[in-house]
């Protein structure tokens, strides 16, 4: 394992991955990616795999980024733990960047994401759709009665070299984050490690572990680290998506990559239902939208965030819902998308919720429309009546914390 080179600031022509193409309308075309449907069998096969690439692990070096303290003040705002002006880089921005590029030059990827093509669907949604030939070998699958293939861009299948492992997160008791270019992999970390069939640019898992096992449940802790990565790289850029088809699913990982303009469902008009509390907690319904969308928003304290949203999932895999998280706005807004209980096979992702879809086919990605993508996400949401049950829980279990 080569050393981590001293302080690498990413590139103005790398950083946030790929500009803005102009549309057909004059608008740009938001970049953002899309993970189709995920098999249940193969997920966990995946993540049995990783569990012994943690093993592999043991007696290298690598660098760790450790959290500082602050996000277990009760009263820590996101500008507190940013603390840079947003224009600037933050240093966990540029390690991030630096490393996943250093892994680009090295020719550790199977393609080169930036090549592919992506436009706006025609419409008022401006969907967004991907044609990215690199998956089309071990990805493509059609899908039952509809026209869209449907690809698996997790090439989950083990780290097949150290060095696809960048760098590590973890903990720490010193209030402010700090740097370590080289050391062993500390217990409770969370490994990032490059996805090498990437859908867009800095495309990245985020793998929760302790004790050289990954986690078998999606905890408060988790999302905190995830939504603590988010703040503290500080790029409007940057989101972070988890999925969750199955409550006994044997592994939790989350993803993460740069997306230099919003995705869809990120510019809908919304409807609070709930906020004014302590915590600053608002949770919202998103209106005219093909799936049933919630956000919840704060300003202040990650970990009462994280903890009401683990208990809010918690309570959805008792119920055998199925759902999907996205962080967006440097961890500030998290999106909770909610699909109708089926078979995990033909669950959706996150980032196909939020209004991005992929193609491996040049004719399917020609002739796409937007009316074929609102009723592809229509037919997995959840019904009107379950989703106002599930409102009704957001505002039971916030309103424990947000006092």
């Amino acid at each position: 394992m080569q050393a981590f080179p001293k302080f690498l600031i990413a590139s103005p022509s790398f950083h946030g991955g790929r500009g803005a193409l102009p549309s057909a309308g004059g608008h740009p075309a938001d970049l953002t990616f899309l993970a189709g449907d995920k098999s249940f069998r193969e997920k966990n096969r995946k993540s049995k795999l990783l569990e012994h690439s943690c093993l592999l692990l043991q007696g290298m070096h690598y660098p760790i980024y450790c959290f500082g303290s602050q996000s277990l003040k009760e009263d820590t705002s996101f500008e507190e733990l940013s603390c840079i002006a947003e224009e600037e880089q933050s240093m966990l921005d540029a390690v991030l960047l630096s490393q996943w590029e250093d892994r680009m030059l090295k020719d550790f990827f199977k393609y080169d994401v930036t090549t592919s093509e992506i436009k706006v669907v025609t419409g008022n949604m401006k969907f967004l759709s991907q044609l990215n030939e690199g998956q089309i070998t071990d990805h493509q699958s059609k899908s039952e009665g509809n026209t869209l293939h449907e690809f698996n861009p997790l090439v989950f299948d083990c780290m097949k070299h150290p060095e696809e492992l960048l760098f590590c997160l973890a903990s720490s008791k010193k209030a402010k984050s700090e740097l370590t270019p080289s050391a062993s992999v500390p217990d409770c970390a969370v490994l990032v490690i490059i996805n090498v069939t990437p859908v867009e640019y800095g495309h990245v898992y985020l793998v929760p572990c302790a004790s050289n096992k990954l986690y078998p449940f999606l905890d408060a802790r988790s999302i905190e680290i995830s939504t603590r990565l988010a703040a503290e790289i500080n790029n409007q850029s940057f989101r972070v998506f988890y999925d969750c088809y199955r409550p006994n699913c044997s592994a939790v990982y989350f993803e993460a990559c740069y997306l230099p303009h919003p995705l869809p469902v990120e510019f809908r008009p919304v409807s609070t239902f709930f906020g004014g509390g302590r915590r600053g907690i608002h949770i919202c319904s998103i209106t005219d939208y093909p799936i049933k969308t919630l956000s919840f928003k704060t300003t202040h304290n990650l970990k009462i965030l994280a903890a009401v949203i683990s208990e809010i999932c918690f309570h959805l895999e008792e119920k055998d819902i199925q759902y999907n998280l996205m962080i967006s706005d440097s961890g500030k807004r998290i999106f909770l998308f909610l699909q109708q209980t089926c078979a995990a096979s033909r669950a959706i992702s996150a980032w196909e919720c939020g209004g991005y879809f992929l193609f491996a086919d040049r004719y399917e990605f020609d002739r796409i429309t937007e009316d074929a993508m609102v009723n592809r996400l229509s037919s997995f949401s959840l019904d009107d009546h379950n989703f106002e049950a599930v409102k009704q829980l957001c505002c039971s279990i916030a309103s424990k914390f947000d006092v």
